[in-house]
């Protein structure tokens, strides 16, 4: 995701966007609350000899789903947040993309669910709140058959869903449009995949923060 994000800023502004540096630290199929948020925001860690701007925190894509999980995600988001604004930076969440068949996780408010999970506690922090789910929900209104999930899980995006989730963090962080966006995956994408996902991820960015 990192990846793509750079490259699209990269695109867009060579000059103004290189100087940023983006770092990925992701433990797979683990809660929040597994990441040791002191070391990572610290100052000289991942290869980073500058304060951090942003941190952003993903929770687990099913942590909306219950009660208990809810709960652990907005006690560790909250926790979090106090070091990344010791820190002297800003906390941002990124709100995961429902899940389709065949996972069994799938269900038709599991997007709801999971909006206002990231929304409510995204309020109550003061936090950046990133709507790349709702972005892919928005995409599969339009098309309907196009293929943002991986088959096998429904629930990992394909290039495409990484491609579009990337043009919202692009839209929410640096508050600019990523239409007419060069960056194409090094021709993976092609120009009306591109075209789409760009303008689904400007007209979600707009609608959610108007809002």
């Amino acid at each position: 995701m990192h990846f793509y994000t750079r490259r699209i800023a990269l695109a867009a502004d060579p000059v103004w966007a290189k100087p940023f540096q983006y770092k990925a630290a992701t433990i797979a199929g683990s809660p929040l609350a597994h990441h040791n948020i002191e070391t990572l925001t610290e100052t000289g860690r991942l290869g980073v000899n500058k304060p951090w701007e942003v941190v952003i925190l993903q929770g687990n894509s099913t942590d909306a789903l219950s009660d208990a999980t809810r709960a652990a995600f907005r006690r560790t988001v909250i926790e979090f947040n106090e070091v990344i604004r010791k820190r002297g930076a800003r906390t941002a969440l990124y709100m995961t993309q429902a899940h389709v068949k065949p996972s069994q996780s799938a269900s038709p408010d599991m997007m709801r669910k999971t909006e206002e999970m990231y929304v409510s506690v995204g309020n109550e922090i003061g936090a950046l709140v990133i709507p790349a789910g709702l972005a892919f929900e928005e995409a599969y209104r339009q098309r309907p058959n196009i293929k943002l999930h991986q088959d096998y899980d429904g629930s990992h995006p394909t290039y495409l869903g990484v491609y579009l989730a990337a043009g919202t963090v692009y839209a929410s962080l640096y508050g600019k449009s990523p239409a007419g966006n060069t960056y194409d995956y090094y021709g993976k994408v092609s120009k009306d995949d591109a075209a789409f996902l760009q303008a689904v991820a400007e007209e979600t960015v707009k609608k959610f923060f108007v809002r």
